[in-house]
């Protein structure tokens, strides 16, 4: 996938890095920082900090998406730039990222595409100016690079969840209202939908280890978290519920991220575990393959921590809005995780 070049070569640096650069990862984060709420009418910033768009009609559909929301939006300067597969030099989007940042009127920052590049930001932003002007960031997959950063860096509480240029179905539209508009303390739970099945097949949670566990989220794509393993950018995994979720990956792919989050310590300091879907991950032809069952069985029962797999999370049509940093209550058994506080300013 687009993303595996640039994610390998920053994998292969981190491997370079010295073992006190690992103990960087787990470093305390610093206080939780809530972002402004956000109400319709306000103005909602569109920002491409990852790849560029193969198609200028996927940035109509952004703006359309937001407008129907009922949001004026502003456009980041390059959002519709290119170099190479890039939307744009490096200093172009962080410029934008940091421009809406510290832009007063902008109230919700939201992000394009994922794709591959938004790491090689994070030298770049400003964290200063994002913790004086704490606001909403929605992205996801390789906007994982973003959350983990700010959260370590700022600790304000971002958002994973659906990009711009993404489906705004009913159910996605659904979550943006009732988590960024209504600040519900949302109930996470997959939608039921049995269609013309005798027992429901679609959206099904299974338990990898029973319980309750507290803790605020920590997480996103894995492949883009693992890839910032020995960085200054991942922050204290310290009894955090930890969520993952990925796509086009092979199994052993897979087993490789796991073992470096078990290496550097950060699986055994997590109080939960929830894993959405890793879609299109199925083992290629060849000698033989460990299903997905078995990695996570290998790398998570033995934690004896609640854990479940098949949340609605991912590069999937119908997805969670997630809080990254807000705090919630998981249920292994039930398949739920839920918010236990506001995650915005009052």
């Amino acid at each position: 996938m687009d993303r595996r070049q640039f994610l390998g070569s920053a994998a292969l640096a981190a491997t370079a890095l010295p073992l006190s650069g690992m103990a960087s990862a787990t470093r305390a984060s610093p206080a939780r920082l809530l972002p402004m709420p956000l109400a319709k009418g306000d103005t909602v910033g569109l920002v491409s900090p990852s790849s560029a768009t193969d198609d200028s009609l996927n940035l109509q559909l952004a703006r359309e998406a937001m407008e129907a929301l009922g949001f004026t939006v502003k456009t980041g300067a390059h959002y519709d730039a290119r170099r190479g597969h890039l939307a744009g030099t490096d200093a172009q989007r962080a410029g934008d990222l940091n421009a809406m940042f510290a832009d007063a009127s902008v109230k919700a920052i939201v992000c394009t595409r994922g794709g591959s590049g938004a790491a090689r930001l994070l030298p770049l932003l400003d964290y200063a100016v994002i913790r004086r002007n704490p606001k909403i960031l929605l992205g996801y997959s390789d906007i994982t690079a973003l959350h983990c950063a700010i959260q370590a860096r700022t600790g304000l509480v971002t958002f994973h969840g659906p990009i711009g240029s993404g489906s705004w179905n009913a159910f996605n539209v659904d979550q943006f209202k009732r988590v960024l508009l209504d600040r519900e303390l949302l109930e996470y739970r997959n939608k039921s939908d049995i269609g013309d099945e005798l027992v429901q097949r679609q959206n099904r949670t299974l338990t990898i280890r029973g319980g309750k566990a507290r803790g605020e989220l920590i997480g996103g794509n894995l492949t883009v978290l693992t890839a910032l393993a020995g960085s200054p950018y991942l922050p204290d995994f310290s009894s955090k519920i930890l969520f993952l979720e990925d796509v086009s990956e092979a199994p052993y792919r897979v087993d490789r991220m796991f073992s470096t989050l078990k290496l550097m310590g950060a699986l055994d300091k997590v109080s939960g575990v929830i894993f959405g879907e890793c879609t299109d991950c199925k083992p290629g032809d060849g000698y033989g393959s460990l299903t997905l069952e078995q990695i996570l069985d290998d790398y998570i029962t033995p934690l004896k921590i609640p854990a479940y797999r098949g949340a609605m999370i991912g590069h999937i049509r119908e997805q969670f809005i997630v809080p990254v940093g807000g705090k919630v209550e998981l249920d292994a058994d039930a398949g739920t995780f839920r918010l236990l506080e506001s995650v915005f300013r009052a």
